[in-house]
């Protein structure tokens, strides 16, 4: 069981460290948003895994927090690019 947890923390690095990439690379503003997006939902992730490794729900009510916090981030940032604000 404790291999599944190392591998999906592997693999959320790996998407997080992918997603930065494109997070600095990306031609446009919105390949920007979305892999600010992604980072964000990643980072959700990890905080909920850490959660149940460390058995403290803390990091859940975190989790869902920032989950929150990225999601108007993006539709602020979403508004702004179409010129509605």
């Amino acid at each position: 069981m404790i291999y599944i947890i190392y591998y999906a923390f592997i693999l959320m690095a790996l998407g997080m460290i992918l997603s930065a990439i494109r997070f600095v690379k990306g031609p446009t503003a919105a390949d920007r948003t979305v892999a600010l997006d992604t980072l964000t939902t990643i980072g959700v992730a990890a905080l909920v895994l850490l959660g149940y490794v460390f058995q403290r729900f803390i990091y859940v009510d975190v989790a869902l927090i920032y989950a929150v916090l990225g999601f108007i981030g993006v539709i602020v940032i979403a508004r702004y690019l179409e010129g509605a604000l």
